[in-house]
């Protein structure tokens, strides 16, 4: 593991797409490439309702269960970070959980999407923001693979555990990723992931949690930001996993 102590160094500026701008952890991330000097094109269902008074964001609407809705968006941008979650759950939490539940699989079909888009711009990284449920327990034995795993961190971070259906779905979009050439990176947030500070320090990890002292799975919307714009400047885990925490 590596410990982050700042933003690396800022380099040229960065064209950077972000699905699901308008969300908990995508308007983070729009927030922090912004800060750092990027250009943003800022993707959602429909951007036309969005007022922004920032300068380096351009507001576009983008279907991302359509490759060809994808396609037509890439041109000109250097990363993709795809934080594509069913509604919007930085307002209506309760109805992305039933949404997602409802049907699980919508996330290996945007993967699929994604990487199709991607076939006529080789060269755009995607960053996906996806679930830390497919992260390994211990070596070989991934949560998401074990009803009574699964279960255990549903009941402590508060979710139903009909969840465990979008858990899944999350992992299977994984092992979509994981079957492509493609320039892409899997991003799982560590168990526990709320609003909070924004303090630049944390652990990175592979495939397992990062654990604090406590023994708890946790960091804040923002250092993920943090994490996920330092990815996309300096790529280390091209076609991997990686994941942080405190």
């Amino acid at each position: 593991m590596a410990i982050m102590s700042d933003v690396p160094e800022q380099g040229r500026a960065m064209h950077i797409g972000v699905i699901g701008a308008a969300g908990s952890i995508g308007s983070r991330v729009v927030t922090e490439a912004l800060a750092r000097g990027h250009r943003v094109a800022a993707f959602s269902r429909d951007a036309a309702r969005i007022r922004e008074g920032r300068e380096n964001i351009d507001w576009r609407s983008v279907d991302v269960l359509d490759a060809g809705s994808i396609a037509a968006v890439l041109p000109g941008l250097d990363v993709l970070i795809s934080g594509y979650q069913p509604g919007n759950a930085a307002q209506d939490m309760a109805d992305t959980l039933r949404r997602s539940i409802a049907d699980p699989t919508v996330y290996a079909t945007a993967a699929r999407a994604l990487l199709k888009a991607l076939e006529s711009h080789p060269r755009t990284r995607l960053i996906v923001i996806g679930g830390a449920g497919s992260l390994e327990a211990e070596p070989g034995l991934v949560r998401a693979d074990s009803d009574e795993l699964l279960y255990d961190t549903l009941d402590g971070v508060g979710l139903p555990r009909e969840y465990a259906a979008a858990v899944r779905g999350h992992r299977d979009a994984l092992n979509v990723l994981r079957t492509s050439n493609r320039l892409w990176t899997y991003f799982s947030p560590a168990e526990s992931i709320a609003p909070g500070e924004r303090t630049g320090r944390f652990r990175i990890g592979g495939d397992q949690p990062v654990l604090d002292a406590d023994g708890r799975s946790r960091i804040s919307a923002e250092d993920a930001a943090v994490a996920l714009v330092d990815e996309a400047e300096l790529p280390r885990f091209v076609q991997r996993r990686f994941t942080i925490g405190y």
